[in-house]
């Protein structure tokens, strides 16, 4: 039986426009992108190339893009920057329950520094109540960090609403994208976002890359300390390589994203529809339709999620991919109100460019097998 691959949240594979798009700075132009001669120089004209790539699918200005070794120390970056430069003007930073780890650690380490945490709750289709976020506002908040759609269940967030409320009031706003970017339209302009991550092996670039959008102005403490790479904002040689991979990730989602985005959802969809025909001890977590478009979570009742992928040979997700090893209830699904036993025997499938139709219809086979079997 062959493995088939539905874990595209986790990672995806590389496109192989991207690999020859870093080749070339993975051996003729390998030099560091900050020596002025001109091997340095034909390596940074290639990290600015990447940058305006960046910068062109989320509409920013290329000066405000970072390279950084992925979302999680992009996240890191903000939280930890932001709490450190904006010390003076408050202690308190609104979050949600529901935020990926890089997010959720860092708030709960900042509150043993004194720092006050609000985790907002969700609703049981994972979103975000405004009008609570909005109450939660104190004369203290520096920072709002919300993500733009969770990892697990695909469930998005009105961005733009929280991003206006906050440009309201003053505060600093800033959105987890690693999961939405290059699945759906992002614009920091018109969505009112200060501060934005992206991850590049989300969305068929390479793994190790990622980058931190600070729109200009915004004063950020560095996490990394060392030599003034990235203006001085990010510390460490840049990954030439990877910021070149990243770039033609993003332009390949500017250019076909749309084309894609109709074929993933189409294969998610099909897939949902063959089991929930077959099946009915099925239940979807997550927004019906307020939902990236290539994620499904669902709970098989009375089943273990764990046994059913090992019994059909899909690689797929009982959770976030860093929460696998566990077998406690997912934190997002207990959060939205998902029983225990519910929890337990939910799959999250996620599908993606390289997701064949024969795959679709197989995988769903197998589980619709699985569950009798159980």
């Amino acid at each position: 039986m062959d493995n088939i691959y539905l874990d595209y949240n986790a990672t995806s594979p590389l496109d192989k426009e991207v690999l020859d798009t870093m080749l070339p700075y993975l051996t003729d132009n390998f030099a560091n992108a900050m020596s002025f001669h001109s091997f340095g120089q034909r390596a940074a004209q290639g990290l600015e190339q990447a940058r305006n790539q960046v910068a062109t699918l989320v509409n920013c200005h290329p000066s405000e893009v970072i390279f950084t070794g992925g979302g999680t120390e992009s996240n890191n970056s903000v939280i930890r920057g932001i709490a450190r430069s904006r010390r003076n003007l408050g202690n308190h930073i609104i979050t949600t329950q529901i935020e990926h780890p890089s997010i959720i650690k860092c708030c709960k380490e900042l509150e043993t520094e004194g720092f006050e945490i609000t985790f907002l709750p969700v609703n049981n289709f994972g979103q975000t109540d405004v009008g609570l976020l909005e109450k939660s506002i104190t004369n203290k908040t520096i920072l709002i960090s919300v993500m733009h759609a969770n990892n697990e269940v695909g469930t998005i967030q009105p961005i733009a609403e929280i991003g206006a409320i906050a440009r309201k009031k003053g505060i600093y706003f800033h959105t987890d994208t690693a999961q939405s970017v290059g699945k759906l339209p992002i614009d920091v302009q018109t969505m009112n976002i200060d501060m934005l991550t992206v991850a590049a092996h989300k969305f068929y670039g390479p793994k190790g890359i990622g980058a931190l959008i600070v729109r200009e102005g915004i004063e950020l403490a560095p996490y990394l300390l060392g030599a003034g790479h990235e203006g001085g904002r990010r510390a460490g040689t840049v990954n030439v390589a990877g910021a070149v991979g990243l770039g033609k990730a993003c332009e390949i989602a500017k250019i076909k994203g749309e084309g894609i985005v109709t074929k993933v959802k189409a294969n998610r969809d099909r897939f949902h529809k063959i089991i929930t025909d077959s099946l009915s001890n099925v239940s979807l977590n997550g927004h019906p339709t307020e939902r990236l478009p290539n994620t499904l979570n669902l709970s098989f009742r009375g089943c273990d999620g764990q046994k059913l992928l090992i019994a059909t040979d899909i690689a797929a997700s009982l959770g976030a991919a860093c929460h696998t090893t566990s077998r406690q209830p997912s934190s997002v699904l207990t959060a939205m109100g998902v029983t225990v036993e519910d929890a337990l025997g939910a799959i999250r499938f996620s599908f993606g460019k390289f997701t064949s139709d024969e795959q679709v219809v197989a995988a769903a086979n197998r589980i619709i097998k699985a569950v009798g079997n159980n």
